[in-house]
C-alpha cells in the first residue's frame, strides 16, 4: 500500500506570483509531464501567464527543474491559459492545446517525451465555426486533458465558450472540438444542449461502449456535477443531468480511466473538492469552500461511485489525474496552507496505488 505527496510548484518562486491550473500526463515511454499556469501580477485569470513544465523519469519520485513550455511574451499582452494534453500511445505523441487571452487557440505536439515541442499552430478558426450558433466573446479549452478514442484514434477535447465580452466568463456553454487526422486539422462538434446554464471546465472519458461522457462543472449553484453523453464524442449529446453522488462546490474536477474491462475490470477515477459547505472567501452564493479533495472510483461506467478516499482534507482546488505504466495513480492538485490563510500556495503531487485507494472499501464492483 502506497500514498506519498510532494510539492512540485510553490507560490512566489521562480519569478512567479503563483502556480495554478495543474495538468499531468504520462508519455508512452513512461515519462511524466507536469504542467501549470505560472502567473505574474496578482495571479488572476487575466494577468500575464506562462505555461511551465517539469518532467520525471522515475515514476514521479524525482523531477527536473521547471522549464518554460509557452511564453506569453511570444503572443503579446494577455495570459496563456487552459493548457491541455492528449496522449497517443500508438504513435508516441503528446498533443497539447492551449489558449491565449481567451480569444485564440493553438496546437502543438511532442514526439520525444516532452523534451521538444513543435511550434504552436493557431486553430482559432475551429472556434470561429461556432459563431453562427453562438457568437462568443470568450473561448477556453476544457481542463486538464482530452482523450483519444481507442478504436478510431479520434482526438476529442472539451471546450467552453461565453458570449460575455468582459472578464466574467458568463454566461457560457460547453462543446467539443476533435481531430480525425492525428492533430493536423481540428473541427467543431456539436454544443451540449442548453438546458443547464453556465457549464464549463469539462472532463471527458470514453466508456466501454465507445461513447464519450462529459463531466462538467456546474455554475448555477446546484451542488452536483453535470453529465452528458455522446455516442462518438462529437454529436448527439444527451440532455445534461445531475450526478447525485458527485458534490459540486463550483470548481474544476477531473475524470480519468484507470483500466478497461479487457484489463480485468472497468475502473474510472474522479477527483474534486468534495464539499458543499460554507462560502468561499468572496462570500459568493454559488461558490463553496474548496476543500476536502477526494478521489472516487466507479466500476460501472460512472453510474455509481463505490469508492471514495480523501487526498487532502484542507484547502484544495483544481486537480489533474494520470496513471503511470506500473498503475500508480498520479494526482496533481492545488493545495492551500494548513492554517487556512491562503488557498493557492502549492501544486502538490499525490502518488498512490489502487490498494491504498480501495483499502477497507467495497472492491467487488
Amino acid at each position: 500500500m502506497m500514498f506519498e505527496t510532494q510539492d512540485l510548484f510553490i507560490k512566489n518562486t521562480g519569478d512567479y506570483t503563483m502556480y495554478r491550473i495543474p495538468g499531468i500526463c504520462v508519455t508512452p515511454n513512461g515519462v511524466i509531464l507536469a504542467h501549470t499556469e505560472a502567473r505574474f501580477g496578482r495571479g488572476g485569470d487575466w494577468d500575464a501567464i506562462d505555461i511551465v513544465m517539469r518532467r520525471s523519469f522515475d515514476g514521479g519520485k524525482t523531477w527536473d527543474e521547471p522549464s518554460k513550455l509557452v511564453d506569453h511574451a511570444d503572443f503579446g499582452e494577455g495570459p496563456i491559459h487552459n493548457c491541455n494534453t492528449i496522449v497517443d500511445p500508438i504513435n508516441g505523441v503528446v498533443h497539447i492545446l492551449f489558449c491565449f487571452n481567451y480569444a485564440r487557440a493553438f496546437y502543438m505536439q511532442s514526439r520525444d517525451d516532452g523534451e521538444t515541442f513543435t511550434q504552436p499552430v493557431e486553430i482559432t478558426a475551429t472556434f470561429e465555426a461556432f459563431r453562427d450558433e453562438y457568437d462568443w466573446g470568450v473561448i477556453a479549452i476544457g481542463l486538464p486533458n482530452g482523450i483519444q478514442l481507442r478504436d478510431s484514434g479520434r482526438l476529442v477535447i472539451p471546450v467552453w465558450l461565453s458570449i460575455s465580452k468582459t472578464t466574467s466568463h458568463r454566461p457560457n456553454r460547453c462543446a467539443t472540438i476533435y481531430s480525425d487526422d492525428a492533430g493536423m486539422t481540428w473541427n467543431r462538434g456539436e454544443m451540449i444542449p442548453d438546458v443547464v446554464p453556465n457549464l464549463n471546465e469539462t472532463g471527458a472519458v470514453e466508456l466501454e461502449d465507445q461513447s464519450v461522457l462529459f463531466n462538467m462543472r456546474n455554475g448555477v449553484g446546484v451542488q452536483r456535477r453535470v453529465i452528458s453523453v455522446s455516442p462518438d464524442g462529437i454529436q448527439n449529446w444527451s440532455v445534461p443531468r445531475l450526478d447525485p453522488m458527485l458534490l459540486e462546490p463550483t470548481c474544476q474536477g477531473t475524470i480519468f480511466r484507470y483500466s478497461w474491462q479487457d484489463e480485468g475490470q472497468s475502473r474510472i477515477l474522479f477527483t474534486n473538492p468534495n464539499n458543499t459547505e460554507g462560502k468561499d472567501a468572496k462570500g459568493s452564493s454559488i461558490f463553496r469552500i474548496r476543500q476536502n479533495l477526494t478521489v472516487k472510483l466507479s466500476y460501472d461506467e460512472c453510474q455509481t461511485w463505490a469508492v471514495s478516499k480523501v487526498i487532502e482534507s484542507g484547502l484544495s482546488g483544481y486537480s489533474a489525474l494520470a496513471v503511470s505504466p506500473d498503475k500508480t495513480i498520479l494526482c496533481l492538485f492545488e493545495r492551500g496552507k494548513p492554517d487556512g490563510s491562503d488557498t493557492d500556495d502549492f501544486l502538490t503531487l499525490a502518488r498512490f496505488d489502487l490498494e491504498w485507494l480501495t483499502d477497507g472499501q467495497d472492491t467487488n464492483g
